[in-house]
């Protein structure tokens, strides 16, 4: 085969799967199906665990000239006023702060790194239909309407739409998630907090700041967009400005400025079979709670390739090093999805109950705004993870 590895997604996981792969001497097709990066509503935020990764790749300082805002610490606005929650201010780390940076920037960094080695190949518009199975064996994939892909290895890094889950090729444990995100935008004038939160009962808003507009996600009970949406816009109009009354609401004049996430939290029990690797949220949804997923599947990617690149290089088989990825990142993956599933059901669920307007505060959430170092605790989750990875895949083009 002319391809040791096909990356079906071009997604954070796929594309810097794609880039460390090469960069140890492979030859790599990463498949992505749109025709570019720039879509809205995606995960933008790049934390010290992913510039982590790109410090030791040497491309850290690089990386921050490109458009994007800080963020070291994170509150909420609830019963009135706003409680701090985390700090990231005191994380031993090349970059002790969120990057809020539109995921198209990190994506086109990150393909731009990648095209600098000869293995690497990025195709647009390459919409995977199947798998190619023979034997048991995953051999490749078919392209709507562009033929066969054959490789050594494919690797899944396609979301948590992936073909993986579509077509139950692997096991899947759903934990649940009581939550939808509604997500739209409003223009913006003047500066702000580069991330807000704010609470009332039966709601919840996050506004990220994107410059000269807000991102904003509207958190409702799940299963409730369908109702509001039939209540039309003005009702919708009505909860956002309850929340936050400085944003122009007007803006939005129809439902379909909203775009639906179904929140899911889930896992894949078993990540690969032979031929085949699920890495990000193909092996494990996450909760939106944090920012979390996209650092963890970047995680992911990495440790895919100081397992496996040095092996598909060499040109060996890599079958049997495939559970090994799982065995180490299934830990990091149970511990994250486990915080996460607490304060889904013990707080935001709580707070997404009809009732009457909010007058207690959490006692969690007015003990961590009274003890700042409390708050470094999950500043350093949210900052780092759990069991974060380094770069130990060889540079097969070090001078």
């Amino acid at each position: 085969m002319s391809t040791d590895l096909i990356v079906v997604g071009g997604g954070p996981a796929g594309v810097m799967t794609g880039l460390l792969f090469a960069r140890a001497g492979c030859k790599v097709t990463v498949l992505e199906k749109h025709a570019n990066f720039l879509r809205d509503f995606r995960g933008d935020t790049v934390h010290p665990s992913t510039m982590e990764i790109l410090d030791q790749l040497g491309w850290l300082g690089d990386f921050l000239e490109r458009p994007h805002s800080r963020l070291d610490r994170a509150e909420l606005r609830l019963a009135g006023r706003d409680w701090l929650l985390a700090d990231l201010s005191h994380l031993r780390s090349p970059a002790p702060f969120i990057a809020m940076m539109p995921q198209w920037e990190f994506l086109d960094f990150l393909r731009d790194r990648a095209a600098a080695y000869p293995g690497f190949r990025l195709e647009m518009n390459a919409a995977v239909e199947r798998f190619l199975i023979e034997d048991g064996r995953v051999e490749g994939v078919r392209l709507a309407g562009r033929g066969e892909r054959r490789a050594r290895l494919v690797i899944a890094a396609d979301g948590r739409s992936s073909i993986v889950r579509r077509e139950a090729m692997l096991p899947l444990e759903v934990l649940g998630a009581p939550m939808d995100v509604l997500w739209f935008r409003i223009a913006k004038h003047g500066s702000g907090q580069a991330l807000r939160g704010s609470v009332e009962r039966g709601r919840l808003l996050v506004m990220i700041d994107r410059g000269d507009y807000w991102q904003c996600a509207l958190v409702i009970a799940k299963g409730e967009a369908e109702t509001l949406k039939a209540d039309g816009i003005a009702a919708i109009r009505t909860a956002v400005a309850g929340l936050a009354s400085e944003l122009d609401t007007a803006q939005l004049t129809s439902v379909d400025d909203l775009k639906l996430l179904s929140v899911e939290l889930d896992r894949l029990t078993t990540w690969s079979r032979p031929g085949l690797l699920a890495i990000g949220d193909a092996a494990h949804a996450m909760s939106p709670i944090g920012g979390i997923g996209i650092n963890l599947a970047v995680q992911d990617a990495v440790a895919a390739a100081n397992i496996l690149a040095a092996a598909l290089a060499a040109g060996r088989d890599v079958d049997a090093l495939l559970p090994a990825i799982q065995g180490r990142r299934l830990l990091p993956t149970r511990m994250i999805q486990a915080v996460q599933k607490q304060a889904q059901d013990r707080i935001i669920a709580r707070l997404l109950e009809p009732g009457p307007p909010l007058r207690e505060v959490p006692w969690l959430i007015q003990l961590l705004d009274r003890a700042p170092l409390l708050r470094r605790i999950p500043g350093r989750v949210i900052g780092l993870g759990v069991r974060r990875e380094r770069v130990r895949s060889p540079d097969a083009y070090a001078a």
